[in-house]
């Protein structure tokens, strides 16, 4: 029951958000007919029901989980060393005029990247392979995408500029200590590292 209530809610999460993956011409269309808002309505909606549902399936799934593997010894260090460079490329996304994004061009695609195989490394159950795995799939074909659109736009990012740089790694190294220490536990059910 949890696997297919979190499958479920994959297919609707990441389908809201794979549109300009497979089709951009029907996002487009939809835009030019109702606009920039319905279509954010819309993906919000269906994104909300996905991730309540992915949320529920995995927590079901966990109470019951198949083990396919067990991980080697330290792979949740690796994790954890992964996991702070999620935070940093996160917060890139959103610090304007830092180099992360000026050389990379869609940070937040490859901090989910690296946060699914973060986790795909450290667990080995079959909720875990398909919750991170699908995630690590979708973000290599979304940003996959989202470079072909930049090319196709001719889209250039402005340099990234020193200040701005340091505050999206000093922030997103504070933002991954806080979740590590607190949050992970608190959210998620499960202390990374035993802290």
């Amino acid at each position: 029951m949890g696997l297919l209530v979190l499958v479920l809610g994959l297919v609707l999460f990441l389908g809201a958000h794979s549109v300009r993956i497979v089709s951009e011409p029907t996002r487009a269309a939809f835009v030019a007919r109702r606009g920039e808002q319905p279509w954010k309505g819309v993906v919000t909606v269906l994104s909300l029901a996905g991730f309540a549902l992915l949320v529920w399936g995995y927590g079901l799934a966990r109470q019951q989980p198949v083990v396919l593997w067990s991980p080697p010894r330290g792979m949740n260090h690796l994790a954890a060393l992964l996991m702070a460079f999620s935070f940093v490329l996160l917060t890139a996304a959103y610090v304007p005029g830092n180099a992360i994004k000026a050389r990379l061009h869609h940070p937040m695609v490859l901090g989910v990247k690296v946060w699914a195989l973060a986790h795909l490394v450290a667990n080995g159950t079959l909720a875990d392979v398909v919750l991170f795995g699908a995630f690590l799939a979708w973000a290599v074909l979304d940003f996959r995408a989202a470079r072909q659109r930049d090319r196709a736009q001719g889209t250039v990012y402005a340099p990234g500029r020193a200040g701005p740089t340091v505050v999206a790694v000093v922030v997103g190294l504070v933002a991954y200590g806080v979740f590590v220490k607190w949050l992970h536990a608190w959210l998620i059910g499960v202390s990374p590292l035993g802290l």
